[in-house]
């Protein structure tokens, strides 16, 4: 049986799924969940160091992560959580880093469909000519965790 959990993040609310076998799921809503203050044991540090990168105290995660996906998509997955945090690749740079610069579509899709929001960073993925494109949780959640991962925070003038 799978255990979910939701919690509420700048974005939105996030519904974090797994078991003992690992996460399986981080997606951020759209809509309105009701969160609930039961967190199962299995999650408890998954909601912990999801909370800690929203604060700005945790730039990398170490959790155990079991997403069900293709070969490939897990090879583009496990590619995605190095790049390091305040970094981005663009598409082209991951599919080189993949053996196969022909592959950037492939590599894009496998990135698209990542069900691990966030703990596998495919926010930190970027068009060749530095643009935001495609991201399933909306280009704004997409701009706001590179600003967020930003060494260089913008400052409001007004």
């Amino acid at each position: 049986m799978v255990d979910v959990a939701y919690i509420q993040t700048p974005l939105g609310v996030a519904k974090i799924m797994g078991d003992t076998d690992g996460l399986t799921a981080i997606t951020v809503l759209n809509s309105d969940e009701p969160l609930t203050d039961v967190i199962p044991e299995s999650l408890e540090d998954a909601v912990y160091q999801l909370n800690e990168y929203f604060e700005g105290a945790r730039t990398q995660f170490n959790l155990k992560l079991n997403p069900e996906g293709t070969e490939f998509q897990k090879k583009v997955w496990v590619e995605l959580q190095n790049i390091p945090y305040g970094k981005s690749k663009s598409y082209l740079e991951l599919a080189k880093l993949l053996g196969d610069p022909n592959a950037t579509r492939a590599a894009a899709s496998a990135n698209a469909r990542n069900p691990l929001w966030i703990v596998v960073p495919c926010h930190r993925v970027i068009g060749t000519d530095g643009s935001l494109t495609g991201y399933a949780g909306g280009l704004h959640r997409k701009q706001w965790l590179l600003n967020h991962e930003s060494p260089f925070k913008q400052q409001s003038l007004f």
